[in-house]
């Protein structure tokens, strides 16, 4: 049995959403970042962390490879070609569409008031519209990998959500689509509380 900490509203939802996919039971502690119950499980308050046994892992992606290589699901084999192009995947997704939403969120309620700087907002979402637009075009079949689900799969479509409610730039048809049907999946919906 797992323990995520975290909310479903935060990137706590793509371990939620990992577990549910793989079939693993979990708990949730419901913690806000920055909360106590937060710190006590990561000295940053950053959620999510994951309690394997007493153990804790934190970083959202770095809890959702524990979980794919442990359960054999959601993943290509170490030390695969597949599994290199699926980790380069996930860091193009960090560093490209993540960290852009991650930087606007940060100036827009994360940082003291006088250390935001409202105008980077529209190169942020100038440089996600194009990023989003170079992945999309690397969309190989139904899954990024072509008919894989990976982990990788479940990170961007994860931004995706968060964009909407970010109101950045979601004018790219196919992206929608192909979000569209991965969030149709059960584990997704599961996930979701619904």
């Amino acid at each position: 049995m797992y323990t995520v900490i975290g909310a479903r509203n935060t990137r706590a939802f793509r371990v939620i959403w990992t577990l549910e996919e793989l079939g693993q039971p979990y708990d949730l502690i419901d913690a806000a970042a920055g909360s106590d119950l937060a710190k006590s499980h990561n000295p940053s308050g950053k959620v999510p962390a994951l309690n394997v046994d007493g153990t804790v892992i934190t970083d959202s992606c770095a809890i959702m490879t524990y979980l794919a290589d442990k359960h054999g699901g959601l993943t290509y084999a170490a030390g695969t070609l597949e599994r290199a192009r699926q980790d380069a995947f996930l860091h193009q997704i960090n560093d490209e569409i993540d960290a852009l939403l991650w930087t606007a969120a940060r100036h827009s309620f994360v940082l003291p008031a006088d250390k935001r700087v409202p105008d980077v907002k529209d190169s942020l979402k100038w440089e996600f519209a194009r990023n989003l637009d170079r992945i999309t075009d690397q969309i190989s079949g139904p899954f990024l990998m072509g008919d894989t689900l990976t982990i990788a799969d479940l990170l961007l479509v994860h931004c995706g959500g968060w964009a909407i409610s970010a109101k950045f730039p979601m004018e790219n048809a196919a992206f929608k689509e192909y979000s569209k049907s991965i969030r149709s999946r059960a584990g997704f919906v599961r996930a979701m509380g619904q």
